[in-house]
């Protein structure tokens, strides 16, 4: 079965992980707005990605990872008032928070790269025999 191009990318993986992470986390919360507007916004994240490299272009897929990008800054935002509100350990909260800034610097390459600011380096492939 062929996979979608959006699973072969680190930052769908990482960010696909980082939403299960949410999900467990607030699994009893009893704030439900709260618990939905955290879990949406953890959600979005793989989602855009998902769909902007099923678009057709680079500028659309570009313009998805931005969705993407501008979730994680409302996850972390999310992430830190629950700190302060202290509906998640403050450790705990801090290092899903550091993972959410990881995905989002991963997130600013890869629309670089998409935006054509950076190049991809090429694969070599070696034959054997030569």
């Amino acid at each position: 079965m062929r996979k979608y191009a959006f699973e072969h990318l680190e930052v769908w993986r990482r960010s696909s992980r980082l939403v299960c992470d949410i999900y467990r986390l607030f699994n009893n919360c009893r704030d439900y707005g709260f618990k939905d507007q955290v879990t949406r916004s953890s959600l979005s994240i793989p989602s855009n990605i998902a769909e902007g490299e099923e678009r057709a272009s680079a500028k659309e897929s570009a313009r998805f990872l931005y969705y993407s990008k501008g979730s994680a800054g409302e996850l972390a935002t999310q992430l830190y008032i629950a700190i302060e509100i202290e509906l998640v350990d403050k450790d705990r909260g801090l290092t899903l928070i550091d993972e959410t800034k990881q995905i989002s610097a991963m997130l600013a390459a890869l629309i670089k790269i998409r935006k054509g600011e950076v190049k991809e380096s090429s694969v070599e492939y070696k034959i054997k025999g030569n």
